[in-house]
């Protein structure tokens, strides 16, 4: 499980959600219901780790995910992204 984060993703969260060095966002799992994409999407907050399983810092803030999330990502690569000023989760096997 790989976690990845672009720079434009990152400008984003510092313009629009105020986030700054030193800040760590935890990307979670939760259920949405039942959706065309499925029952389970990403959310994300601003937290402390508790028992991160991947972490990645951009630009001085700290991206994880808690090893209690990382089952919906086995074996693959999640990238959080920018496009048309909204943040995106992008999963590639």
């Amino acid at each position: 499980m790989q976690l990845r984060v672009t720079s434009e993703a990152v400008q984003r969260f510092q313009s629009e959600w105020d986030f700054v060095t030193g800040d760590s966002v935890r990307v979670f799992v939760r259920y949405s219901g039942f959706s065309a994409t499925g029952p389970y999407s990403f959310g994300i907050m601003k937290d402390s780790p508790r028992y991160p399983a991947v972490t990645v810092q951009v630009d001085g803030i700290t991206f994880y995910m808690e090893q209690n999330d990382i089952w919906f990502l086995e074996n693959e690569q999640l990238t959080i992204d920018e496009q048309n000023e909204e943040i995106v989760f992008v999963r590639e096997g």
